[in-house]
């Protein structure tokens, strides 16, 4: 009798597994084969899987709530801070969706571990805070925390690839492609990493 009980509750069981559906962001590409190197800005990098990376703005106003995000989405929404972009999300997931199907042709990997590799170049570790000392205002070099590391990574990234896009024949999806992929090689003729490069030098002359 016991062993009835199993095989009904396998047969039931097997239809709901057959069921599940592994999701890929964009329909394509999958977040969990992705490798995050840098173990303070593991936390933060959100590889939560959806097929459109739109949340809708329910991580809002929540403390460490832009954590939860998926980090695509979040390059979405960077994309958007700019003049020309700014309230057209759609316009923005459109590039960023044709600038990983560049990037995949161009190095036969998952363009999310290409996004993952190029922010934790970009991310700098240390920056200048002004310090007063009665009348007297000192610069001091102080670390920056890893969220604060990976929102000043994308907004580089992203500032950079509009301002290379503007009064530029090339479209701003291949100006996208080519700067993460020049930042995951940590190739200093990339934006993010050249002003990574700068913040962490003065930090370095006001210690």
């Amino acid at each position: 009798m016991a062993d009835e009980e199993v095989q009904i509750q396998e047969t039931v069981a097997a239809p709901a597994q057959e069921q599940a559906v592994h999701v890929l962001v964009f329909g394509k590409y999958d977040t969990a084969e992705i490798v995050i190197e840098d173990a303070g800005l593991a936390k933060y990098i959100g590889l939560t899987s959806t097929i459109v990376p739109h949340s809708g703005g329910k991580h809002a106003n929540r403390w460490f709530g832009k954590s939860n995000l998926s980090i695509v989405e979040r390059l979405i929404n960077n994309i958007m801070r700019t003049e020309k972009y700014t309230g057209k999300k759609l316009k923005a997931y459109k590039v960023v969706s044709d600038a990983f199907d560049i990037i995949a042709a161009k190095t036969k990997q998952n363009p999310i571990q290409v996004l993952v590799e190029a922010l934790q170049n970009a991310a700098p570790r240390e920056e200048v805070t002004r310090l007063q000392f009665g009348g007297i205002s000192v610069p001091k070099a102080v670390d920056i925390s890893p969220q604060r590391r990976l929102d000043i990574a994308i907004r580089n990234l992203c500032s950079g690839v509009v301002a290379a896009s503007a009064k530029n024949k090339k479209s701003i999806e291949n100006c996208l492609a080519d700067e993460i992929m020049l930042a995951a090689k940590g190739d200093m003729t990339s934006f993010s990493v050249a002003k990574k490069e700068e913040t962490e030098r003065v930090a370095q002359s006001a210690r």
